[in-house]
């Protein structure tokens, strides 16, 4: 093979590894008086419009690990967008704070729905997005969140909780709900009982839902964080096994929504 010819074809993979360089962005937004601001995600080597795939973080606010997971999306061929839920700035390592902030969201469902919905119309809002393709996924609060966003009636294909709390549907919810849920729930999470459990699943049979639920075997809380042992609570570990297969759950789950 000629010289020339080497040089062309290291030329081309070089510009071919740049251009499917994971591009990223801060968007700052707001809900009502609240200024938020979130991380956007995509494959610029992707052409066209793709599924959207909101990202919820877990109680402590936006932080790194919901970064690196909307980023994980992206190079999955989606357009991803990691939400603020708290406000631009507010994060915490200490868990009375998150629990307050958390707590703060939880009182009001209505206001709770609207601050997700507005992440969500920032996804909306990206030339990359198919807004007939739309899911959204969520870590702990985040897992709620989805659901809460789901029980909205926003035309979702599906959204996928991961270690999250599970509240149940009212008969008003049950009626606006269209999409999909996927529940990837840790076995041995101690902050979930069984009578919730039964609880939520008993409201989406109710209401005809279309819900799984897998189960993993020894997983306890935020099982899907490689940061979560650091946090000292007994509760709360990170599970290799866990964190893997549920991430292949949702990635075949996302592929049959999507299809």
């Amino acid at each position: 093979m000629k010289w020339s010819t080497l040089v062309f074809l290291a030329t081309a993979l070089s510009a071919s590894y740049v251009a499917a360089e994971i591009k990223t962005k801060p968007i700052e937004y707001r809900d009502g008086g609240i200024a938020l601001s979130g991380h956007l995600a995509w494959d610029d080597a992707v052409t066209g419009k793709r599924p959207g795939v909101l990202v919820v973080h877990e109680w402590w606010g936006l932080n790194d690990y919901a970064r690196v997971r909307a980023e994980q999306l992206a190079k999955l061929g989606y357009v991803a967008f990691a939400l603020d839920m708290y406000g631009k700035g507010k994060l915490t390592e200490h868990p009375q704070q998150a629990g307050q902030w958390a707590g703060e969201i939880r009182k009001n469902t209505k206001a709770w729905q609207q601050r997700a919905r507005a992440g969500l119309n920032i996804l909306r809002q990206q030339p990359q997005a198919d807004n007939t393709r739309l899911a959204a996924i969520g870590y702990c609060f985040g897992g709620s969140t989805v659901l809460q966003l789901a029980y909205s009636g926003e035309p979702l294909r599906g959204v996928v909780s991961f270690h999250g709390a599970l509240p149940a549907a009212d008969a008003t919810q049950l009626k606006a709900l269209t999409a999909g849920i996927l529940v990837c729930h840790g076995a041995n999470d101690a902050f979930i009982s069984a009578e919730q459990i039964e609880t939520f699943r008993a409201a989406l049979n109710k209401g005809n839902a279309d819900w799984q639920m897998i189960y993993y075997a020894g997983a306890r809380h935020s099982f899907t964080n490689p940061g979560a042992d650091r946090r000292g609570i007994e509760n709360i570990k990170y599970d290799p096994r866990a964190d893997r297969r549920s991430w292949a759950h949702m990635k075949a789950y996302f592929a049959e929504i999507f299809r």
